[in-house]
């Protein structure tokens, strides 16, 4: 019984995946030109929306940009998204993050969201693992308006912080999440 329930996981899992990397999130656009000018967009729109983003990233070590990700998910859910590893505005890496999570959910999003690497540390550990895990070291900011977004990245004080913002669709309920950054070769 256990062996089907833990199938059954897994299978709802990888589908809530592939179903979100069918939604248009640049899966099939292969190479590095795509994906950078992905990445530079972001950060301009990033600039542009939230001002004070552009003082957080000049005190960064460096900066994984995630031009988009794509979510869904009923019940069991997944999601997936490209992007670049920036140091001193010039790409040295690109990831992939994969998600998945279960719970009462229904729906699907779209956002993009960046990691920065507040200390050399956090940017070390970061490029030398084989496959990051979000865990407790990360903080989340998310918002919709430039001006709360403003006051929150000038106190806060945690190593890695993730700004998400563009957030696109319709997604609802109480999920348990895990997320993995992997190096990929676009």
């Amino acid at each position: 019984m256990k062996t089907i329930k833990r199938r059954a996981l897994i299978l709802s899992a990888l589908a809530g995946v592939t179903l979100a990397a069918g939604c248009g999130n640049g899966i099939n656009s292969r190479g590095s030109d795509r994906i950078d000018a992905r990445v530079d967009a972001t950060i301009q729109h990033m600039y542009r929306q939230y001002p004070n983003t552009q003082d957080l990233a000049n005190k960064a070590s460096g900066m994984l940009v995630m031009p988009l990700i794509t979510e869904a998910g009923l019940g069991f859910g997944g999601g997936y998204g490209r992007g670049a590893l920036r140091v001193g505005n010039e790409t040295v890496d690109y990831y992939s993050s994969a998600r998945a999570n279960f719970g009462f959910q229904i729906g699907a999003q779209q956002y993009a969201h960046v990691l920065f690497f507040m200390t050399d540390g956090a940017l070390q550990d970061f490029q030398s693992s084989s496959g990051w895990a979000a865990g407790a070291d990360l903080e989340y900011v998310f918002s919709d308006r430039g001006d709360s977004l403003a006051g929150d990245t000038t106190t806060l004080t945690s190593p890695i912080i993730a700004i998400v913002f563009g957030r696109a669709g319709a997604r609802i309920g109480a999920t348990l999440e895990g997320s993995k950054y992997s190096r990929i070769i676009p």
